[in-house]
């Protein structure tokens, strides 16, 4: 045989021995852990189903892979499976060492504001050495029941907010969702709230505008749980976390044909959301958010104008097999109301799934008139056909 080449058996012998140099390097940590089906950084797990699923590793975001899928070639799953339990149920962060007490478990807790925890960071590592600086995640619950969100500073932080000049509490979903960009799978999301179902999961990864114009990419995870309120009843809740990702691969997630169709149809002074009809709360503005009526206090439901029933009642009634419009009375900023023209159509977001998708303006003269209405304080836009419905509502 050529002794210039090495039989099989001499190249596996080399093979091995290149493995085990790297082993034995200070930098080998991150290629044991790989093998282990873990990396040396903070893993995230999602806590609220029935087993622990991982949605990011350092800053990459996972589908809610089990747990036990996740790390089923790692040595030390039953002990992370153990600290992850003892963390839930202590409701803080941890520190343990495996059994043969060569790594360090450490765990920290993600909880919502009110006390329930929706997943835990865990990092395995040498009991020497220090983890990585922490990623930090955002919790954020949605109430599909009544229409409201509450978010965190953290949550909303990472969501590109300004945490100083946004609300936590009674938000709308409108206020959440990235405005204006339209991102894969968001009809998703919009589904969950419109026909709200126990079970629902869904973790994802959008490239968003921040509040500074900065791009940014976000990751997050959320599911849907049935849950008894204090004041009794039962109200279905989406629970959720979100964090600071990478994008894998090059960026191809705006959806160019649907953005330029939108762009294309865009009008002064009409500003467009999409609702949700079963109470029209608002879910995502597709133009900068209106500014002549406090959005944030509701555009009907609870919120109407009483003399609007009969208007709104024909509207329902129309919307229910296409396109509606009427002349209603908004909260306005300052106290009192505001008249805006309102045309809704219906668009299917998924089989079955409606959606309505709103636009707003003020008024001409002409469709004030036919409604009944005093003038409003702002001006009105007088060159527009007057289209507003005749219901004999009382004057305000």
């Amino acid at each position: 045989m050529n002794a210039g080449v090495a039989t099989p058996a001499e190249q596996v012998r080399r093979y091995v021995d290149v493995l085990e140099m790297r082993i034995s390097s200070p930098n080998a940590q991150p290629l044991l852990g790989k093998l282990g089906g873990m990396s040396h950084d903070w893993m995230l797990v999602e806590t609220l189903g029935s087993e622990p699923a991982v949605v990011a590793e350092g800053a990459h975001t996972k589908n809610l892979i089990p747990i036990s899928t996740f790390l089923r070639r790692n040595p030390h799953l039953m002990a992370i499976q153990t600290a992850i339990g003892e963390t839930v149920r202590a409701g803080k962060g941890l520190s343990s060492i495996t059994p043969k007490h060569d790594r360090v478990i450490r765990t920290e807790v993600v909880q919502m504001s009110d006390g329930r925890i929706h997943g835990v960071q865990i990092w395995l590592g040498p009991p020497d050495e220090e983890p990585p600086p922490r990623p930090v995640i955002g919790s954020l619950i949605w109430d599909l029941t009544q229409g409201t969100a509450t978010d965190t500073p953290d949550s909303l932080r990472i969501g590109g907010w300004d945490p100083d000049k946004e609300t936590t509490q009674g938000r709308a979903f409108a206020e959440d969702l990235p405005r204006r960009a339209l991102n894969p799978n968001e009809a998703e999301i919009l589904s969950m709230v419109i026909k709200p179902e126990d079970g629902l999961t869904i973790c994802d990864t959008w490239d968003v505008t921040d509040h500074q114009g900065e791009r940014i990419t976000v990751g997050f995870v959320a599911r849907s749980v049935p849950e008894v309120q204090d004041e009794g009843g039962e109200r279905l809740i989406c629970r959720a976390m979100n964090w600071r990702s990478l994008r894998e691969g090059p960026s191809i997630q705006v959806d160019l044909l649907g953005q330029r169709i939108l762009d294309s149809l865009a009008e002064p002074g009409v500003y467009r959301a999409l609702v949700d009809p079963r109470h029209w709360s608002l879910l995502k503005w597709l133009d900068e958010p209106v500014p002549f009526f406090d959005w944030r206090a509701g555009i009907v439901g609870e919120r109407a104008h009483p003399d609007d029933q009969p208007t709104l009642q024909a509207m329902n009634a129309e919307f229910a097999t296409g396109a509606t419009s009427g002349v209603l009375r908004m909260v306005a900023h300052h106290g009192g109301w505001t008249p805006v023209h309102v045309t809704v159509h219906r668009v299917e977001l998924d089989r079955g799934v409606y959606a309505g998708l709103a636009a707003f303006r003020l008024p001409t003269h002409e469709e004030l008139a036919i409604a009944g209405f005093d003038e409003p304080d702002e001006p009105t836009r007088s060159s527009r056909k007057a289209r507003a419905r005749k219901v004999n509502p009382t004057k305000a």
